[in-house]
């Protein structure tokens, strides 16, 4: 069948995948070597030195693509190197729009790296399309989406503000980390990158640092091919192989994640000691008709407050877990736990965080695919402590 015909649940395993041409192997080769024989010079198989192409990074770059619905994927060493990537497209004068509610590795590389090279960040209230159309001007190059958004679970109306954006040389980026290409396809809806900390859901499971970007232009897919090889920000052949492993089960992780999820809020939304929770899948939630629109689920993604909204309830409740992990990162086969004000966004300053209500009280969930029996027997106990 022709890939085109395929639906994502088979685009997981073949898509942008062929079995290997000299031995067949139906697993794409680690090819571990950083240089590749010229016959002469400049004249070779496709593949020279490894920071500029690698065979098993190519393949996984097929895989984004296919997965995507995109003409070209791009693989970095993390998800920050390829957010990093796309700001290396912008230049001094240029000017950002993002959301208030940012993952805080975001946040920090915009603030802390790029804002000192006279790149200039709004931050708005992306749900709120007249805020977003008030900091439009002649100088925004860049509108950069998360949906859902990081720990909130706010939900950005993607169509909405790429109409909105139809103006030559604005570009709409959207990190689709939380949702996946299972879920949800920004490009499908008008954005023209879309990117991924492989790290976390693709990968699913905890055991590698990876970055991916799909689009559809040629020649901004050119220009970010040349910003990956001058930078050198690659992933090396053995994540990238371990990444394509990843993606072959993605569809179904996502299921279980998500089916575990909507048992888990159910009963967070029962329990006394639980003031509010935040998931996209909600019908109280205040974008839950966007998520409908643009996701096929709600993720596996939620966060909670507690009652008493102190960082000693939280650290209390975080310490008395034994299921779940407390640690960073998300998206593995196994829950894990976490603080944001101290952990993900404790670069964003403190008034920053307080305005979008990431307070101490506030925990984030990571819900991975253990029997949600067990994971809610978990809560139970910790929150009973």
């Amino acid at each position: 069948m022709k890939e085109q015909e395929l639906h994502f649940n088979s685009l997981t395993i073949h898509g942008g995948q062929e079995p290997d041409e000299s031995t067949g192997a139906v697993m794409t080769p680690i090819y571990q070597s950083s240089t590749f024989i010229q016959e002469a010079p400049g004249s070779h198989k496709g593949y020279a030195y490894s920071r500029s192409k690698n065979p098993t990074r190519s393949a996984l770059e097929k895989s984004i693509a296919s997965l995507e619905a995109a003409n070209h994927g791009i693989a970095f060493g993390s998800g920050l190197a390829a957010i990093d990537a796309v700001l290396k497209l912008l230049k001094p004068g240029d000017e950002v729009i993002a959301s208030t509610d940012l993952y805080g590795g975001t946040y920090r590389l915009f603030t802390s790296i790029f804002s000192k090279y006279d790149i200039a960040f709004h931050f708005v209230d992306m749900s709120n399309l007249r805020e977003v159309q008030n900091a439009m001007n002649p100088r925004i190059k860049l509108i950069w989406i998360e949906s859902p958004t990081n720990p909130m679970m706010a939900l950005v109306d993607i169509k909405a503000l790429c109409d909105m954006a139809q103006k030559p040389g604005v570009l709409v980026a959207v990190d689709n980390t939380f949702a996946t290409p299972c879920l949800q396809q920004p490009l499908k809806l008008g954005a023209d990158i879309v990117v991924h900390s492989a790290t976390k859901y693709l990968g699913g499971h905890s055991d590698l640092v990876l970055g991916l970007i799909a689009l559809n232009d040629k020649e901004l897919a050119e220009d970010l091919y040349a910003i990956q090889n001058a930078s050198g920000a690659i992933c090396g052949p053995m994540d990238a192989f371990l990444t394509l492993r990843g993606i072959k089960t993605l569809h179904l992780r996502m299921q279980r994640h998500c089916e575990n999820a909507r048992e888990i809020v159910a009963f967070l939304q029962e329990h006394s000691k639980i003031e509010k929770v935040y998931w996209p899948g909600l019908a109280a939630h205040p974008n839950y008709e966007i998520a409908r629109k643009q996701m096929s689920d709600f993720g596996g993604m939620l966060s909670f407050r507690l009652k008493e909204n102190s960082r000693e309830a939280a650290f209390k409740f975080l310490s008395s877990l034994k299921l779940i992990s407390l640690a960073e990162s998300l998206g593995g086969v196994e829950s894990l736990a976490g603080h944001p004000a101290t952990m993900t966004h404790a670069s964003i300053p403190l008034e920053e965080r307080l305005k979008v209500g990431i307070s101490d009280g506030l925990i984030r969930l990571s819900i991975g695919i253990e029997d949600h029996r067990d994971l809610i027997t978990d809560l139970k106990q910790a929150l009973a402590e």
